[in-house]
């Protein structure tokens, strides 16, 4: 597969379709995502008049400093907006269906709102008070065996990844943060996925996404590809009983393990995805972790990467990235922001073939080397 510009879509495709039925699906996907938008937008907001109200009551919290530039409301929006035609392109392209992401009956949105605008005011306490190692405290069961860096409250979040609450909140409160986007981040590993899949047969891939959560990118991966099969790891249970619930395939299979620890044989898969994993994650552990990829890839196979962008990438970002682990707890975002994933993944022979930044991550295929 020939090199291509970082910055581009692998595919050149057209689109093919008569005018007034592309015109429908470009308004379908607008009304979807704008919905969107706007909803977890009304929530961001709801929760900024709380937590300004809930601070009287609470100690002061430093304010925080961005060492660099910050994008203002309209940049953000703007490359929101660019997100989406991105993501419209390549449904338009043929690379992946129309997308369906966060479609909540009226009665599952009402009891996510309701849980969502409930925690509120545990992570304005945890946050003023610097409370994060809440999980700690009575850790029984499947707990017992985690890593020690993994039993903390990230981003301050109650039961931090160690309840079934949390894993049915998370993905909620992850769009609220982002205005909606982030299943079209997540999106933009699809691309160089389906051109992969040009070239093989499906059924006959081996994939694995680890870190998987309650299936953020396997759900999506497995819709778009009809006779992939995939496996999603995690070391939360109760985010793999979540992801099992809203899986609806018998193509998808899950696994209890470590990222740094893959039980899976030398030279096994085609193919290893990631989303939202290296940030948080300790560095000597990013670096076990990118070793354990390249072991279990085959020669050509593909590690496809979302995650947070890195200094550097979009510097008009750069500011926000800063402040990021000041507001959340996310004790291993500022080395992240700095790590050369490219020389760390070359040194394991895994080479940086296609990146793209995406609103505020940046989405990678990694080849390893025949």
């Amino acid at each position: 597969m020939a090199a291509v510009d970082k910055k581009t879509s692998p595919s050149n495709k057209g689109n093919g379709l008569p005018p007034l039925a592309s015109l429908a699906r470009r308004t379908r996907y607008a009304l979807h995502q704008g919905s969107r938008v706007a909803l977890y937008t009304l929530h961001s907001e709801a929760m900024r008049r709380m937590n300004k109200r809930i601070q009287k009551d609470l100690p002061e919290i430093p304010k925080v400093q961005p060492e660099g530039p910050v994008p203002g409301q309209r940049r953000m929006l703007a490359d929101i907006f660019k997100l989406f035609a991105d993501d419209l392109k390549a449904v338009e392209d043929g690379l992946y269906p129309m997308p369906s992401d966060g479609t909540l009956t009226p009665r599952e949105l009402l009891e996510t709102s309701r849980a969502f605008f409930k925690d509120v005011p545990e992570v304005a306490r945890r946050r003023a008070t610097g409370a994060h190692q809440e999980v700690n405290e009575d850790v029984s069961g499947f707990a017992e065996a985690l890593p020690r860096y993994y039993r903390q409250n990230f981003h301050f979040q109650t039961d931090g990844w160690l309840s079934e609450e949390s894993a049915r909140l998370y993905d909620f409160q992850v769009d609220v943060l982002f205005s909606g986007a982030t299943a079209a981040m997540r999106r933009r590993v699809l691309i160089p996925f389906a051109e992969i899949l040009k070239k093989k047969d499906q059924r006959k891939v081996a994939y694995v996404d680890l870190a998987c959560g309650t299936g953020g990118l396997l759900r999506p991966a497995l819709k778009a590809f009809p006779r992939l099969h995939g496996v999603g790891l995690d070391l939360s249970e109760p985010y793999l009983a979540v992801a099992r619930e809203r899986t609806k395939t018998r193509r998808a299979r899950y696994v209890t393990a470590m990222a740094e620890a893959l039980p899976f044989a030398n030279a096994s898969l085609d193919v290893v995805s990631c989303v939202f994993l290296f940030h948080e994650l300790p560095p000597k552990v990013r670096r076990q972790v990118i070793a354990e990829v390249s072991r279990v890839l085959k020669p050509g196979g593909s590690f496809l990467f979302v995650d947070s962008l890195q200094t550097g990438d979009v510097p008009d970002y750069d500011g926000l990235l800063s402040v990021f682990p000041q507001l959340f707890h996310e004790p291993y975002y500022t080395s992240y922001l700095k790590e050369d994933l490219t020389r760390l993944c070359a040194d394991q022979g895994l080479h940086e073939h296609w990146m793209t930044p995406a609103f505020v991550s940046r989405a990678v295929e990694f080849i390893k080397e025949d």
